[in-house]
């Protein structure tokens, strides 16, 4: 049985009608935190960016956990920033950008893995959340858009330096110039997503990989896998191999390779020791 949490943070109006604005449940290892505005598809507000930003390090914080799932409730996955804040003008929309540690590429920061559930349509915040995330699923009727160019914006939240290294620079400058929206099979073709699958399957194909994830694989090697590949970006090959190499030699002695062994030997799955709980990747 899973144990489900409400964030406490939401509009008024969403408070007094008893909804929250990001849900969180534990699947066993997997924690499922789910963006839950679907009335206006989880178009993001400031209330609903700092609940979300808290449930990923809830998350992360609890050694039990061993995979994070992020997805939409409803038909959509985030639909951008709320139309209705945009409309209220400059200092408005300066005050709903996010403070820099609770930007969308926050997953990309924590030890635990993030695994996306985009099951419908996903737009200006909402792509950067969702690139904000390891692994990626989508659902085959999703529609997916960057939309800054079309507001008279630029390419918000880092993505000028993660989406080139997502989908190379020509295709980052032309999905970034354009705002255009691509379907999935073209997102999976660029490498926005890891995989397509058929609409209704989205969340159950995305905890199977997170199941997958937290019964085989072990947390310390995932969090320093995260860790490196991501801290590699920005430094050449030699920091890389250094860094690598006596990361190696700390992990020979580490009680995970010998766990991994003995489970192969005796034929059983691996128990891992829980995850230390550490600061964010960088």
């Amino acid at each position: 049985m899973s144990e489900e949490k409400a964030s406490t943070a939401g509009t008024p109006a969403e408070r007094e009608a008893g909804e929250r604005p990001v849900l969180m449940r534990y699947e066993g290892p997997v924690a499922v935190v789910t963006l839950n505005r679907p009335q206006v598809l989880n178009a993001m507000t400031a209330e609903m960016a700092a609940a979300y930003a808290d449930a990923l390090r809830t998350a992360d914080a609890d050694p039990a956990v061993r995979a994070i799932v992020v997805t939409g409730a409803g038909r959509g996955f985030c639909a951008g920033a709320d139309l209705s804040m945009l409309a209220q003008g400059p200092e408005a929309i300066r005050a709903f950008v996010p403070p820099a540690e609770d930007l969308p590429d926050l997953a990309l920061r924590l030890g635990t893995p993030v695994v996306a559930a985009v099951n419908g349509p996903v737009a200006g915040i909402g792509f950067a959340y969702m690139l904000g995330s390891d692994i990626r699923f989508a659902a085959r009727d999703a529609r997916i858009s960057t939309t800054f160019a079309r507001l008279g914006l630029v390419a918000e939240y880092g993505l000028s330096w993660l989406l080139p290294r997502i989908v190379g620079m020509p295709w980052a400058l032309e999905l970034l110039l354009s705002g255009r929206t691509v379907d999935a099979e073209e997102a999976v073709r660029l490498g926005l997503v890891h995989h397509v699958t058929e609409p209704g399957e989205t969340l159950d194909r995305a905890l199977e990989y997170a199941r997958e994830l937290a019964a085989n694989c072990s947390p310390a090697s995932m969090a320093a896998i995260k860790a490196q590949v991501y801290a590699d970006q920005e430094r050449g090959r030699g920091a890389a191999l250094r860094d690598t190499l006596a990361l190696m030699d700390a992990s020979f002695d580490g009680p995970d390779l010998a766990e991994a062994l003995a489970a192969r030997v005796q034929r059983r799955p691996p128990v891992f020791p829980e995850r230390k709980p550490g600061p964010a990747a960088g």
